[in-house]
């Protein structure tokens, strides 16, 4: 196997813009072979967030992010690497679109929209419906979604805003509707047509779920509830989509979190530097992202129901590396005695 610095070296010289170029073809090939379906309902949905890959008190490099550490010994100076991630949800499956490093001076919203640039180039009708967290309730890039004929859906969670402060108001005097998930009692409330957006300049429609969940605690077998409050703020309307189906969607965000950042990191090692330059880190995440998709593929797609149910994707995984390390020469023959 090759060596860290052979792998640092070769990924310093990759092109980013080649793995991207595999990356599409993979996804039209996949798209033409209808494997890939809506998660819920009819739309095709595009999950959004930012995710920080490596951190270092030493190494550095003309496109690290920076910031002041504060510590019982002082203050240092960190320098980290931050990328917003664009994965479509699929039913079973998530597909990585894109990826874009976060630049010094730029915040992640802006980093997303350039992301978004980049996305709608290159899969202008993969998907319908953009959902992302509470950083992202933001004007210009609510704005730049709807120029480009899409949707969004963001977390709704700033006190201090006129839209929510009439949302809350407004609540008290509407009917909710109730739904059963999963075990989880949803109790929803959806008004549409609120303009106190003034920086949006269209109305907007607000959505509030108050859920309850129970939970069998270990330690005494007794059951505990668990209650919790989402608010979303969205442009899609309730005929195109309606409340139990944009609450589905809407907590689907935390599809990116499970599915993608801490599968990718703890399972395969996106958050490992070779060598800490940009090209080398984005085409290493790049690559990453590339074999995710084909994996998840070849379990969703090629294996047969069966097997896919009777052994985890661990397995598998563990499969896959044991023959690829069957196909390696012996010690013995790479070194005789």
């Amino acid at each position: 196997m090759p060596s860290a610095d052979t792998v640092g070296r070769v990924f310093s010289l990759i092109s980013s813009d080649d793995i991207r170029r595999i990356l599409k073809s993979l996804y039209v090939k996949l798209k033409r072979n209808k494997a890939l379906r809506p998660a819920v309902g009819n739309k095709f949905v595009l999950i959004i967030d930012g995710h920080e890959s490596t951190s270092s008190y030493l190494r550095t490099c003309d496109k690290c992010l920076t910031r002041v550490m504060h510590t019982s010994k002082g203050d240092y100076l960190q320098y980290y690497h931050r990328y917003c991630l664009a994965m479509l949800w699929c039913d079973g499956f998530y597909l990585t679109l894109g990826l874009e490093p976060q630049l010094p001076g730029e915040d992640e919203v802006a980093c997303a929209i350039r992301l978004l640039e980049r996305v709608l180039l290159n899969y202008p009708r993969a998907f319908d419906l953009i959902i992302a967290d509470g950083l992202y309730t933001r004007a210009p890039f609510f704005k730049f979604v709807l120029k480009h004929g899409k949707e969004v859906i963001a977390v709704l969670k700033d006190e201090r805003r006129d839209l929510l402060k009439d949302a809350q108001e407004l609540f008290k005097l509407e009917k909710s509707v109730s739904y059963q998930y999963r075990g989880i009692e949803r109790k929803c409330w959806d008004i549409e047509h609120f303009s106190s957006w003034s920086q949006l300049g269209r109305d907007v429609r607000v959505v509030r779920s108050l859920e309850t969940k129970s939970i069998r605690r270990q330690n005494t077998g007794k059951i505990h509830f668990e209650n919790s409050e989402w608010v979303w703020v969205s442009t899609i309307s309730q005929e195109s989509l309606p409340t139990e189906e944009f609450v589905k969607l809407a907590h689907g965000r935390w599809k990116i979190e499970n599915n993608g950042f801490n599968e990718l990191v703890n399972y395969w090692h996106a958050d490992h530097v070779y060598r800490h330059t940009p090209a080398a880190i984005e085409a290493f995440c790049l690559l990453t992202m590339l074999a995710f998709i084909l994996f998840h593929a070849f379990i969703s797609r090629n294996l047969k129901p069966e097997m896919r149910h009777k052994y985890s994707k661990l397995h598998w995984g563990r499969m896959i590396t044991a023959e690829l390390f069957r196909g390696l020469p012996d010690i013995e023959t790479l070194f005789p005695p």
